[in-house]
């Protein structure tokens, strides 16, 4: 389940604390419990950003329909 913060990430924030994340799991000499900690943080983090890029694309797509559409108009 996402946290109420990571509603306000916007992609920038949220890529750059997964890559933060993903840094320090491959640096390793976390304990089992950190390691599964930053783990979860990093699957929260990669949904925030998927959301992002899933809205976008919405977004792209719903502007080239509208711009098909007004072309097949003319």
């Amino acid at each position: 389940m996402t946290s109420k913060t990571d509603e306000t990430l916007g992609y920038e924030q949220a890529r750059d604390e997964l890559i933060e994340v993903v840094r320090r799991l491959e640096a390793g000499g976390t304990t089992l419990e950190e390691s599964l900690a930053l783990w979860e943080r990093g699957e929260e983090l990669a949904k925030v950003c998927r959301r992002w890029l899933e809205g976008a694309r919405a977004r792209l797509d719903a502007a080239l329909a509208e711009e098909e559409e007004a072309d097949s108009e003319e």
